[in-house]
């Protein structure tokens, strides 16, 4: 059952992609998952596809996939780097994302580029753009 958009969690501390992933920056390295609104929008996740490791990721560009019994969407990297691990436990049970998308990371990345963080939404930005 789909929430309200007001009832979805947008966390304070990271920052998001237009395109409904989320990142939360650890020195050089950032946890990469899919939103709330996301995981809400698709239903119960049957799938993951993540990026393998040592994959170069592009801001904004297709790395992965999320699929679930009714719709199938893209994971665009929200940042450039090298892929340096992949969550296996959402890989090997993607219903993981529905229980809570923030704490289920799909994959970490080490940032090439820190600038890239300015063309990222902060979560009141992320709320406009979603409403």
């Amino acid at each position: 059952m789909s929430k309200k958009f007001e009832d979805l969690k947008v966390l304070k501390e990271l920052l998001y992609a237009p395109s409904h992933e989320w990142l939360r920056v650890e020195g050089d390295v950032a946890y990469v998952g899919i939103t709330d609104f996301a995981q809400d929008s698709l239903g119960v996740v049957t799938y993951v596809e993540a990026p393998e490791v040592d994959d170069e990721v592009t801001q904004f560009e297709e790395c992965g996939a999320v699929e679930s019994v009714k719709a199938a969407s893209e994971i665009n990297s929200p940042i450039s780097g090298v892929v340096v691990e992949v969550n296996e436990d959402v890989i090997d049970n993607p219903e993981l994302i529905n229980d809570n998308p923030y704490e289920n990371w799909i994959f970490k990345v080490a940032i090439n580029d820190e600038s890239e963080l300015d063309n990222l939404l902060d979560a009141d930005a992320y709320i406009k753009e979603m409403k």
